[in-house]
């Protein structure tokens, strides 16, 4: 079960961010076909190793198997940026939020 997460979860955030796997593999300093193994189901990664891809996905392990954040990376980027805004700014940005998933359902 979450060895098929595991493997899905890379190729959604990998395609997200725009990388080949080839690209990400050696970005992580691995071999060239690492991440296309793990993504076709021949492979895991070792825990170390899947530290290696949170970081490169700048997301922590508990947002990487947090299955209701489709966009972990785009999340911790508005979070971010929310933190600068002042209080009335945020109640706007809560308020277009709410709106526009009120208009999803």
């Amino acid at each position: 079960m979450y060895e098929d997460f595991t493997q899905e979860r890379i190729a959604k955030l990998r395609a997200q961010c725009g990388a080949s796997a080839r690209d990400m593999s050696l970005s992580i300093g691995l071999n060239e076909s690492y991440i296309n193994r793990i993504e076709n189901k021949k492979a895991l990664p070792s825990l170390q190793v899947f530290f290696y891809i949170c970081d490169y996905f700048h997301i922590t392990p508990q947002e990487f198997f947090d299955e209701g954040n489709a966009y972990p990376e785009k999340l911790n980027e508005l979070v971010e940026e929310a933190k600068k805004m002042d209080e009335e700014s945020l109640s706007h940005i809560i308020a277009i939020i709410k709106e526009m998933n009120r208009k999803k359902t």
